[in-house]
């Protein structure tokens, strides 16, 4: 097994051309994320048979070939625990993988484990112990060592025997549109992930929906300022700070300062800005308003919800599957409230598979016309 270190368009070129006939390719990244926003590359690995291809994202600037062959539909692009390297794609190329196979999420459909990090997979399924070896290294130091070489390449070059092992069983189960569903379902939750961050804020349900509407300002003005400026949204000003601000609705500077949850050189300087998403949420209409979030289930609801994740381990041992997988708890908190006579938007990760093996029979497992 070999690798070869890609450092310019022409090299790039090469690569790509050797990986175009390829129905199927490991990937990886390295990248570096400490006090960003945005995740930064510093290094893509490509691998479809024994030979690894490492090429440095600092040193190519035509990147149309990327885009085309991680856009291919047919080539399936092999992932372990995709979800951040699909952050680093999005910023990057502004594509993602696709079709998508994520190695964790299959070994965990096939019964194999869940969660398994990719040291784990491999010894699970190669029988092969990898050290840690660059695991804290600066990828975005030049130039990289044989070191980093060695250890960036193993993180495809080993994917790719143990895909296909992962694949015999996924096809011997009859399982490929499960683990193609799964990876369809990540881009998704990408994709969702940034939209109405407001709700997943902790204490939202305590919110009046005036006050929601007044976290909502609040959010979306943070997360434009952490974007453009590429630091953490927490740097800007933290969750429990929206909340109280969101709760207390302060009129003018000096009630903001009376909260006591932000610094003076952040009230000096983004004070008027919070004031003016809270003036908006004062002057809306009711009408424009977002509904309440649910709030927490009530006893009686719990202890049927305990019932219903028996329930739901008891389909998974019956497919072989690890529950983690199968259902969340916020899906079936979700199923819980449909049949509390709560109106739902279906997600559309119950369709597919999951709707008859898995939603079906939760829901015909739930009494009607629960109290909520």
């Amino acid at each position: 097994m070999t690798w070869t270190l890609v450092e310019s368009d022409e090299a790039l070129a090469e690569a790509l051309d050797a990986l175009s006939n390829a129905s199927e390719i490991a990937v990886d990244t390295e990248f570096m994320r400490r006090n960003t926003y945005y995740p930064h590359i510093a290094l893509l690995q490509l691998c479809s048979d024994d030979h690894a291809w490492l090429i440095d994202p600092l040193k190519v600037t035509d990147l149309d070939g990327l885009r085309a062959l991680m856009t291919d539909t047919g080539c399936w692009k092999v992932l372990h625990s995709c979800s951040e390297d699909l952050e680093v794609f999005r910023h990057w190329l502004g594509v993602v993988p696709s079709p998508l196979i994520d190695t964790q999420r299959a070994t965990a459909l096939l019964g194999k484990g869940f969660g398994l990090g990719y040291r784990a997979l491999i010894e699970l399924l190669l029988g092969v112990e990898l050290d840690k070896g660059e695991t804290r290294s600066d990828w975005l130091k030049r130039p990289l060592s044989d070191s980093q070489c060695h250890y960036a390449a193993l993180d495809v070059l080993k994917l790719v025997p143990a895909w296909k092992i992962l694949k015999d069983l996924a096809l011997s189960q009859g399982r490929m549109e499960w683990i193609l569903d799964e990876g369809e379902e990540a881009i998704r939750l990408l994709n969702e992930r940034d939209r109405d961050i407001y709700r997943r804020v902790k204490s939202a349900s305590r919110l009046s929906p005036r006050q929601l509407d007044a976290l909502r300002r609040l959010c979306e003005w943070r997360e434009a300022l952490a974007r453009s400026v590429d630091k953490p949204r927490g740097w800007i000003v933290e969750d429990k700070a929206c909340i109280a601000i969101a709760q207390s609705m302060p009129a003018d500077i000096e009630a903001l300062t009376d909260l006591d949850v932000l610094p003076a050189s952040v009230i000096r300087k983004q004070g008027d800005t919070l004031l003016a998403c809270v003036r908006g949420a004062k002057d809306v209409s009711q009408d424009a308003l977002p509904d309440a979030l649910p709030g927490p289930l009530a006893a009686p609801q719990r202890n049927v919800l305990k019932t219903l994740r028996q329930r739901a381990r008891q389909i998974a041992e019956e497919l072989n599957v690890a529950p983690e997988i199968l259902i969340s708890t916020a899906d079936l908190e979700l199923l819980l409230r449909e049949a509390s006579g709560v109106e739902i938007v279906e997600p559309q990760r119950w369709q597919g598979w999951r709707a008859t093996a898995v939603i079906a029979p939760l829901r015909a497992s739930l009494p009607g016309a629960l109290e909520p």
